[in-house]
């Protein structure tokens, strides 16, 4: 054979060739059978649903857009000196089975998924989806504890009505999240909120309820490394965990065209990859980057924007030492739904 490197297969597998071979997300372990997850310190699952969407559809796409371009990526990262392959492990349990047209019956299927994982201790990992699916995500955790969680929400959009046009759309998710027991209107933050889609009848719900509101104006008067400081205060204050929940159209539209509903004026990349990993390394329960719509992408740029993302939360977490943080919150058996 004229092949010298031995370690070259006939087929292809494992990490190289970046172009060929099954496109789990980092080339990870796929779990065929979801009871072998809870031997994995974190879980990929993606929510391919835009049942919520009231705008552009395509987010259905997004678990698989980011799938597909994470194929670019290795686990090691230069300026951080990590390697996500040796310092965690990581799975890919494939999708959750939504139901087109059916918020509330794809919520139950979203929130059962999400249960599951979290109640193995593996930390979650949703890729969506469009942004109604950050309430059947939170639920799924808050079902396995009995202690309370804070969110921190990045989005250009409030997100907080009760219904957009009589049904539980992506503009709605923390009107309900906030309702639960142990998630506390109080520990809700949202950053880099503004612009020209912030629906009024969303403001009277934040007056009312008292959350935290960061505006693009805040960020730019107290710099990322303040507001990420103020917001992990908020978001912690008397709580055991916290979420994450990132809507790719926080950043600015020109460098994110994959998405429903795009809004100038938003995070440069790298301010917001500075403010994952900020919030990130204090440790979370669980993540989602949301509203990534591949047929309105150009090149991938936004899947793989929602790529890294999710590794620079790993790799924050990996590098503060609190991967499986979360754990410890994990008090209740998983109880279908």
């Amino acid at each position: 054979s004229s092949i010298e490197d031995p370690t070259i297969s006939t087929f292809s597998r494992g990490e190289l060739p970046h172009f060929a071979g099954i496109n789990t997300f980092l080339k990870a372990p796929y779990v065929e059978d979801v009871a072998d997850v809870g031997n994995y310190d974190a879980t990929v699952v993606g929510v391919p649903f835009d049942g919520g969407c009231t705008y552009r559809a395509g987010t259905r796409f997004g678990p698989q857009g980011i799938r597909r371009i994470s194929a670019l990526y290795t686990p090691y990262n230069y300026e951080k000196g990590i390697d996500l392959r040796e310092q965690m492990t990581l799975c890919d349990s494939g999708d959750v089975f939504t139901i087109p047209a059916n918020l509330e019956k794809s919520f139950d299927q979203i929130s059962n998924a999400v249960a599951y994982i979290a109640a193995t201790g593996s930390f979650p990992i949703i890729l969506g989806g469009d942004h109604s699916i950050g309430f059947p995500t939170v639920r799924g955790i808050a079902s396995v504890t009995t202690k309370n969680i804070g969110i921190i929400h990045v989005d250009r959009h409030a997100d907080i009505q009760e219904k957009d046009m009589d049904e539980r759309m992506h503009t709605t998710p923390y009107f309900h999240a906030t309702n639960l027991p142990n998630v506390k209107p109080k520990n809700l933050v949202q950053i880099g909120i503004g612009g020209w889609q912030v629906p009024r009848p969303a403001v009277p719900n934040m007056i009312e309820r008292e959350t935290n509101i960061f505006t693009m104006d805040d960020i730019e008067e107290y710099g990322i490394e303040k507001v990420a400081e103020m917001a992990l205060d908020l978001a912690w204050d008397g709580c055991d965990a916290v979420y994450m929940s990132y809507d790719i159209d926080s950043i600015e539209a020109a460098f994110v065209p994959g998405t429903g509903w795009p809004e100038p004026g938003g995070l440069l990349p790298r301010e917001a990859l500075k403010l994952v990993g900020e919030v990130a390394k204090e440790g979370l329960c669980g993540m989602e980057v949301v509203e990534v719509s591949p047929p309105y992408d150009h090149a991938d740029i936004t899947s793989l924007m929602a790529l890294r993302i999710v590794v620079d939360a790993l790799g924050a977490m990996v590098s503060h030492g609190t991967m499986g943080k979360h754990k410890s919150i994990i008090d209740k058996e998983f109880v279908p739904f």
